[in-house]
């Protein structure tokens, strides 16, 4: 039996990086937010995905104004998010009752593909966790305590979300203290004993979070066939 697919996105932004007043979730991309556009894509990729938005209290009643402005209307639950982004995590969770697949994606990463996300939730289907990586491209350097030194790249992925558990093991990882290493979910669930797999991710699905990421989305909107 296929199990409830649930997405968590998780926008905690202050737009400190882009030198913005406004949040870089918020910030629009042809005239559109980009949170609204990474709701839209997990709602193209399944129409009954549970989408969950998690944002800091302050910006709730500014996201529902937009909301109105945009005429956005996909459903959606909002949630309060915490003082980090683990515990916004924490906080999404807290309302899932049933047993699903969780996705937890960034907000700020609006073309991440539907056969990206397909692939994340037919793999965590199967082994528990998922998620999407790509091939370093350029070559890497270790810094050691004597200097530093080559590695070879391909013993190395760069991450991406949406990251995609079971709802039992999320929750079981979650209940761990706080670590500094805890960078991503994969590394909490990691840390919890359970093994992470990995599925190809989608160039275009990058992370917005400087002035150069927002001019690159925009070109992304220029020339993808795809229809954000």
């Amino acid at each position: 039996m296929t199990k409830t697919k649930i997405v968590i996105i998780v926008a905690g932004g202050k737009g400190l990086r882009m030198q913005s007043d406004i949040p870089k979730q918020f910030i629009e991309l042809q005239g559109k937010p980009v949170l609204m556009r990474t709701l839209e894509v997990f709602h193209r990729y399944d129409a009954s995905i549970q989408l969950l938005l998690v944002i800091p209290l302050v910006q709730i009643n500014f996201w529902k104004e937009l909301c109105i402005k945009q005429s956005f209307n996909l459903p959606h639950q909002i949630v309060a998010g915490g003082q980090t982004r683990y515990n916004s995590v924490k906080n999404g969770l807290e309302v899932i009752q049933e047993s699903a697949l969780v996705a937890i994606h960034d907000g700020v990463r609006p073309f991440v593909s539907v056969e990206t996300i397909g692939r994340c939730f037919i793999e965590a289907e199967k082994h528990g966790s998922a998620i999407p990586v790509l091939d370093l491209e350029e070559s890497i350097r270790q810094i050691t305590e004597t200097g530093n030194q080559s590695v070879n790249r391909m013993s190395y992925k760069i991450v991406q979300t949406p990251q995609v558990f079971t709802s039992e093991l999320l929750k079981k990882a979650y209940k761990q203290t706080f670590s500094p290493l805890f960078t991503d979910d994969a590394s909490v669930v990691e840390a919890s004993g359970a093994k992470i797999y990995l599925v190809e991710g989608n160039k275009e699905n990058i992370k917005i979070t400087t002035g150069f990421d927002l001019e690159l989305a925009e070109t992304i909107l220029r020339t993808e066939k795809m229809k954000f």
